[in-house]
């Protein structure tokens, strides 16, 4: 049996012969870490995971301003516009009718019809359709026409329409009675806003002797009256 005396040598020659290794090895190999004696000859760790972005700063303090720039060149002088805002246009119209007028005057008014327009920059639009006969035995001229609160019209030129008989002769019968159905159609500028009267009358030709005037026999007479923009 071994002696305690001689097992605790051989423990003591086992644990030095790795120790004289290691130093060997640290003498050959290993540079020293200029930092060791710092931080002791422990090797340095792997990285660690890298940290959250920090906050956003505060705003800085803001500058100071600028030096102002110089003047412009001087621009073109501009165009002076007027603009003008109007309501879009709505339609304004109106139509009086008669049955069988059979009014057989040479002169004066046949009918009227009145009428509101709205404005003063507009033209008025006339139209009278109805039966118009004249005879005679000698020339005549009969001539039918359109008047504005008692006036014709002026803008341009009056709105009429005539029928003109000639002399008759011992071959031919100038005393037929023929009724035709014809219209007196116009435009007329000028005419003031508010209440119109518009007016169709019978009348003689400038020059000739009136014959025997009809208007309106046997059927339908009208006025239509409308208001155009110009």
């Amino acid at each position: 049996m071994m002696s305690p005396f001689v097992a605790r040598l051989l423990l003591l020659v086992c644990l030095a012969l790795p120790l004289y290794g290691v130093e060997k090895v640290r003498n050959r190999g290993y540079r020293k870490d200029p930092d060791a004696d710092k931080f002791g000859s422990c090797m340095q760790g792997p990285a660690g995971t890298p940290g959250r972005d920090g906050n956003p700063g505060a705003n800085g303090i803001p500058g100071t301003p600028g030096i102002p720039g110089r003047d412009g060149l001087k621009g073109e002088k501009g165009e002076c516009i007027s603009e003008i805002f109007e309501e879009p246009w709505k339609p304004n119209y109106k139509q009086c009718a008669w049955n069988s007028l059979n009014y057989g005057i040479d002169l004066g008014k046949v009918a009227d019809c009145t009428f509101t327009k709205l404005r003063s920059d507009s033209a008025l639009r006339v139209l009278f359709s109805g039966s118009l006969r004249l005879k005679c035995k000698n020339a005549c001229c009969q001539r039918w026409y359109f008047t504005f609160n008692g006036a014709e019209c002026t803008g341009p030129l009056p709105i009429e329409s005539i029928i003109y008989l000639d002399q008759g002769s011992p071959e031919l019968n100038s005393t037929i009675n023929i009724h035709r159905t014809s219209s007196v159609e116009g435009l007329c500028e000028g005419v003031k806003a508010g209440l119109v009267d518009v007016a169709v009358w019978v009348g003689t030709c400038a020059d000739y002797p009136r014959g025997d005037a009809s208007t309106g026999w046997n059927s339908v007479s009208r006025i239509i009256i409308e208001e155009l923009p110009k």
